[in-house]
């Protein structure tokens, strides 16, 4: 399920917080702006992502950067290195269709985790873009997965 900062409880750091409001914003300009302001984020790429709440049935929207390969984007569902799955994921385990937003682009996706050799090389390709999910992986013992959005059809 999509986490709002109002949910959140109070933390003396602030961090959580303040990368909750970070997000929010982020998503809240993809959206403003057809995807103009949202779209790269230090010079990686976002894209927005609409899946259905897997207890609620009520559309979950969340950005995070991707990759392109063979047709089909890639999303790492890292969630920072935390030991439990980005609620995203959980969506699609439930419900693998979702809409993606990339740029002014919509789409409607099927979503799938990549396995074996696949995933390693996707995995590969998405640290180089963003060494970080590397430090990810490190600090949790769940393997993080790599989810493949592959194109159903367009939208707009």
């Amino acid at each position: 399920e999509a986490h709002s900062v109002a949910d959140e409880p109070a933390d003396p750091t602030n961090s959580r917080a303040n990368i909750l409001q970070f997000m929010d914003g982020h998503l809240q300009r993809y959206l403003d702006s057809d995807g103009e302001d949202g779209h790269v984020l230090d010079g990686k790429p976002c894209l927005l992502m609409t899946t259905r709440g897997r207890t609620t049935g009520e559309p979950r929207q969340v950005v995070m950067f991707y990759g392109y390969h063979y047709g089909a984007y890639v999303a790492i569902a890292s969630m920072g290195g935390s030991d439990v799955h980005p609620g995203w994921y959980k969506n699609l385990l439930v419900n693998p269709e979702a809409q993606i937003q990339v740029k002014g682009d919509r789409m409607c996706v099927r979503a799938r985790t990549a396995e074996g050799e696949e995933r390693e090389i996707l995995w590969r390709e998405m640290a180089a873009m963003y060494p970080s999910y590397d430090d990810y992986q490190a600090v949790t013992e769940r393997v993080i997965p790599v989810v493949i959005l592959e194109v159903m059809s367009v939208t707009s």
